[in-house]
């Protein structure tokens, strides 16, 4: 999906999740990281409009829906079921 192509920061919008501050995923073509301030992405492949995390944290996937220009609303599930819902826009760095 070259339309999620770039950097995005990502926010808390529900569930599980904790604050998600400083939270960013990266996307470039069919792969991408999902990194917390300076520290080392974790690894995820696109596969359409889901964010598929690479071993050992495979049973996590993103499921992303466009929310308007430049966002996107997420859902963050674990093996199928839904643990937090989040919202990707795009940086402006």
């Amino acid at each position: 999906m070259a339309a999620l192509d770039g950097t995005w920061n990502v926010r808390r919008a529900g569930g599980w999740l904790p604050p998600l501050v400083g939270v960013r995923k990266r996307i470039r073509g069919d792969r991408g990281t999902t990194s917390v301030g300076p520290l080392p992405g974790v690894p995820f492949r696109v596969a359409g409009s889901a964010l598929r995390y690479r071993r050992p944290l495979s049973g996590f996937v993103d499921l992303l829906e466009p929310d308007g220009p430049d966002r996107y609303s997420g859902r963050a599930t674990f093996r199928g079921r839904e643990f937090g819902r989040f919202v990707m826009e795009r940086a402006r760095d």
